[in-house]
Parts: C-alpha cells; sequence; structure tokens
C-alpha cells in the first residue's frame, strides 16, 4: 500500500473533517486548560500498572479482535514516515492538518498514540521541522497529551518533543514546555511511572533539554528549580536499590540514561555546582563502580568514571574518604578494561586514580590500610599493565589531540584538564610503574 493510497482512505470521511474543523476552531489550547483537564485525570495514577495487572478486560479483548481500518492506515502511515521521501510526501498532502485534527476528536488511546508516533517520525526528519512548527495548534496540543495517563501515548509523546527539541524549531517546542504546571507534570511522571519504555523516553527527553544549549537555557532553570536534582537522586537510589542481594542490575538501560543525565548536568555551566554539591548523588555514582558485573553495566560504569572525575573537582575534601575505600578502588581498576577504547573515560579514570595515590603519599595512613592498598595494586597490576601497553605514551600527545577534536557533545566531556590526567610514574611502597 502506497502514502497516496493510505492517506486517501484517511481523510475520505468527510463527517470526520466538518467535527475536526468545528473542534480546532473553538477548543482553545492553553497552559490553564491542560492543568484543568489533567485534575479529572487520576493524577495518583500509577504508570504502566495496567501491563503488571495483566492486561485488559473482557470487553477490551473483544473490541481489540475487532478490525479498525482507520487503524491499519494509521500503521500503515507510521512504518511509512520512517522515510525521508515518504515523509515529505505526507506533509506535502496535509498529513499534519489529519493528524492534529484525529487527536482532537478522538477518543481512542491507540489512535492517539499512532498520531503522536507518525508526527514522531515526521519530526526525526530536520527537513519537515518547519512544517511542523508552523502547523497551528500541533505543538500546544502535543504539549496537552503530557496530561494523560496512558503509558503508551506518553512515551510516544515524549519521543515526539525529544525530536522537536533537537530541530530547527527547538526554540518553538521550549516555550511550549516553560510553564510550570507542565514541567511538573513532567517530572511528576519521570517520579512515578512503572512503565520502562516510558521512563527511558522520559528521561531522552530531559537529556535532549540539557543537550541544546538555546533549550537548556530556557527549561533548565525552571527544571532545577522545581526539583530536578532530587527526582536524580531518586532514580539513582531506585535503580541501584534493584540490584538487590544478588548485585545484577534489573534495568541496565535505565541507569544507564540516568547516569548520563548526571553526567550532562555535571559540566553545564550555572548548574554543575548544584550536582556536586549533593554528597548523597556522589555516593551513589561511587555504589556503581562497586557493583561486580562490570561488564553487565559497562556502559553505566563508564559514565560513572566520567561523573567521579567531574564531581572530585569540587568535592576534593571526599578523596580522603575515596582512599579508605577498597571496594571503591577495586572496582576502580576493574573498569580499567572497559575504558580502553574511551579515551575521555580512561582519562577520568586515570584522574581519580592519581588524586587517589598522591593523597594518600602524602597522608598519615596507617601500616595496616596501606598494607591492603599496595596488596590491591599489586592484585590488580596486571590490569594496569595491559593498560599501560595498549596506550604507549609516544601516542599519548596524538591521542588526547583526536580526543579534543572528537568529542562526544561538550555534556559529555569531562571537565578536568586531559594534559595532566596520566601519572607519568607512580610509586608507592617499592610498587613502581613507570609509563
Amino acid at each position: 500500500m502506497t502514502a497516496t493510497q493510505v492517506l486517501e482512505d484517511l481523510v475520505s470521511d468527510k463527517s470526520l473533517a466538518d467535527s475536526c474543523e468545528e473542534k480546532l476552531d473553538h477548543q482553545a489550547v492553553s497552559p490553564e486548560n491542560s492543568l484543568a483537564s489533567s485534575e479529572g485525570n487520576g493524577m495518583n495514577h500509577e504508570f504502566g500498572k495496567e501491563e503488571i495487572n495483566g492486561g485488559f478486560d473482557d470487553e477490551q479483548s473483544v473490541a481489540a479482535e475487532t478490525k479498525d481500518p482507520w487503524e491499519d492506515c494509521g500503521c500503515t502511515l507510521w512504518d511509512l514516515s520512517a522515510s525521508r521521501t515518504q515523509a515529505e510526501f505526507m506533509v506535502n498532502n496535509l498529513i499534519l492538518e489529519v493528524l492534529l485534527a484525529n487527536i482532537c476528536v478522538s477518543k481512542s488511546s491507540r489512535v492517539t498514540e499512532i498520531c503522536l508516533g507518525i508526527i514522531g517520525n515526521l519530526a526525526c526528519h530536520e527537513v519537515l521541522s518547519n512544517a511542523i512548527v508552523s502547523t497551528g495548534g500541533l505543538i500546544e496540543m502535543v504539549v496537552e497529551q503530557l496530561f494523560l495517563d496512558d503509558s503508551t501515548c506518553l512515551s510516544e509523546t515524549f519521543r515526539l518533543l525529544a525530536a522537536g527539541l533537537q530541530g530547527c524549531g527547538s526554540i518553538s517546542w521550549a516555550e511550549a514546555l516553560l510553564p510550570d504546571q507542565i514541567l511538573l507534570r513532567v517530572l511528576w511522571i519521570v517520579g512515578n511511572t512503572l512503565n520502562p519504555t516510558l521512563l527511558e523516553k522520559s528521561i531522552e527527553f530531559l537529556l535532549a533539554i540539557i543537550d541544546n544549549q538555546e533549550v537548556a537555557t530556557i527549561l533548565l532553570q525552571p527544571l532545577m528549580k522545581l526539583g530536578l536534582p532530587d527526582l536524580i537522586v531518586s532514580l539513582l537510589q531506585c535503580e541501584i536499590s534493584k540490584s538487590g542481594d544478588d548485585s545484577k542490575l534489573e534495568r541496565s538501560s535505565v541507569l544507564d540514561l540516568v547516569l548520563r543525565l548526571v553526567e550532562a548536568l555535571s559540566v553545564v555551566d550555572n548548574y554543575s555546582q548544584v550536582i556536586s554539591s549533593n554528597e548523597e548523588l556522589f555516593h551513589l555514582v561511587c555504589r556503581v563502580v562497586k557493583l561486580p558485573e562490570k561488564f553487565e553495566a559497562a556502559s553505566s560504569c563508564v559514565s560513572a568514571v566520567v561523573i567521579i572525575a567531574n564531581l572530585l573537582v569540587d568535592m576534593q575534601h571526599l578523596i580522603s574518604e575515596l582512599s579508605h575505600d577498597f571496594l571503591f578502588l577495586q572496582g576502580l581498576l576493574d573498569i580499567l578494561p572497559l575504558v580502553s577504547d574511551d579515551l575521555q573515560a580512561r582519562n577520568a579514570l586515570w584522574c581519580i586514580l592519581e588524586r587517589l595515590l598522591a593523597h594518600i603519599q602524602e597522608s598519615n595512613i596507617s601500616i595496616s590500610a596501606l598494607h591492603q592498598f599496595a596488596l590491591l595494586l599489586l592484585d590488580k597490576s596486571y590490569l594496569i599493565e595491559e593498560d599501560l601497553e595498549g596506550h604507549p605514551i609516544d601516542k599519548l600527545g596524538e591521542d588526547l589531540k583526536n580526543s579534543n577534536a572528537h568529542k562526544k557533545s561538550d555534556a559529555s566531556a569531562t571537565s578536568v584538564s586531559l594534559t595532566h590526567l596520566v601519572p607519568r610514574e607512580i610509586s608507592f611502597v617499592g610498587f613502581r610503574i613507570t609509563i
């Protein structure tokens, strides 16, 4: 089926089009209307509970078995919209107006999800950003969907918003999200959802805000004021506690996203201090380094190392505490193979080690602690040797230059000086490593 045929089927219902026009003309969308509409939407509803409780009732099951031509056409368009050529054709044939009209009149969460999913795909094509932003009422209608209680619709809404914030019309999307009641709703969803997909999409939305400097200028300050730092600590605590007694992460992908959020905030001007002053957050990130199953959470461990290196710039008093935490040192050395191909993360790890070794050499550490520290270094000496052999000192200058030239983003780059991360020589209680 081609996009032309699907579009013809989708807009062939004249009565739907007439009712849509009337709806668009008389329904003024505003933050106040959005807030009012949410009051009866079950604000204490636990998103994702429908999945836990085992699905639909008998009446819904019968309805699900009935073929819905609109849904079939909509799903086809959803697939086709992934193609830039098909997406441009759809937009040129007023698909945005059709989808907006359907969202306005639909009482079906499935129809709403499909419409949002199609627009989300269209928003991924940069060439269509202006068309989406210029469609009257569309941005406001999408933002209003944040006050729904359906987890699938909310997932698609966050995906669409994240795509919009990365496009050329990002300022328009950011301004529509600015009212406090909308940002509070966003934070409430992130902090209360039980649906893993919705949680991931909502965190990716927050990352999209931080990654775009213009958007961050508009939205980050109110988000921080409304409780984003406390929410991050709560999320991190929750995900780490899910590891249980067996120390195996239940949702490593979610933990990875939360840590990416912390990492991004830890290097944002004017807000890094808020993150670095939170000792509870620092200790939670250190717990990630201590997880025994490093390869199952490799990405999280790498992010944790970069975060710790960034935080220690402003939290140097915690070096003393870490110098007596041998589980942390052991975990840090075990991460060496994971950062071998990530120069920035490797530099961050060596920076932490350099700080720890310098502190131990300068402090009055007990003989027993000194002995334990030396034994740990000897036990992990093969990891240190492998890392140093894989990164000869004569290539260090070139690697550092390439690292600066190929940063993933300003938010993910460690804030420490790269030229002082790897010590030329570590000498400790007769144990000497020459780099």
